[in-house]
């Protein structure tokens, strides 16, 4: 008999390396890879684009019901497809950044993104991140991590990031951005970002991203174990 393969949901703050550790692991086990942040950023992408609102949840709600979304896997990287346009370096922009926890609350919103969301980890070997994967996206994931840094650390991480692919940072403005963006999204009436009861808190803040990613295989491994 073929085990299922199982769901890993990885939530956490703005910069605590959620991405980096979820594509690493989902690698390793030959999982697929599914960024909901990248989802939630290319819609704002979109939204600016059009001169919405972003506090109109009807307008922002018109403007998905007419994009599609895609992730592709293009060598072993992540492509981020609108309406098959390649958008995976424009949503990555400060102008981004600073509007996407805004477009995220809106319940409408949501509530469609969940439901694509959850489609695509219908079949499990998945591992998704994001910010309410373990509480509403997937609240029966067999693993569900909360990975998280200090505010200082998440900055200091997200400035040489920056600075390594030649884009200017300013480390304080930095620290400011990730601590509203904490406040937005733990404060939100809609799936707030929260530990699900039953999700291992990992603090990566003296951690390596080899050490995080070595720490969660090994909870898969235990797991896996357990149902043999």
């Amino acid at each position: 008999m073929t085990i299922r393969r199982m769901n890993i949901a990885i939530d956490g703050p703005a910069g605590a390396g959620k991405s980096t550790v979820a594509k690493m692991v989902a690698d390793k086990l030959t999982y697929i890879y599914i960024d909901t942040g990248a989802m939630y950023r290319a819609l704002t992408f979109e939204v600016l684009k059009e001169n919405v609102d972003i506090h109109h949840e009807q307008d922002i709600f018109n403007v998905l019901q007419k994009t599609n979304i895609r992730l592709a896997n293009d060598n072993g990287k992540q492509k981020i497809l609108i309406n098959e346009q390649d958008v995976t370096e424009d949503i990555r922009s400060s102008a981004v950044t600073s509007q996407v926890s805004y477009v995220a609350k809106h319940s409408k919103i949501r509530e469609e993104m969940v439901k694509r969301q959850q489609l695509l980890a219908d079949d499990g070997g998945v591992v998704m991140d994001g910010r309410d994967i373990g509480t509403t996206v997937l609240p029966k994931a067999e693993l569900k991590i909360f990975l998280t840094a200090t505010v200082e650390e998440r900055a200091r991480r997200r400035h040489e990031e920056h600075l390594s692919k030649g884009q200017p940072s300013d480390l304080e403005k930095l620290k400011d951005d990730i601590s509203m963006r904490d406040k937005l999204d733990s404060e939100r009436e809609i799936a707030p970002l929260k530990k699900a009861n039953d999700a291992i808190e990992i603090n990566s803040t003296s951690m390596s991203i080899n050490e995080v990613v070595e720490a969660i295989l090994l909870m898969v491994k235990e797991r896996r174990e357990k149902v043999k």
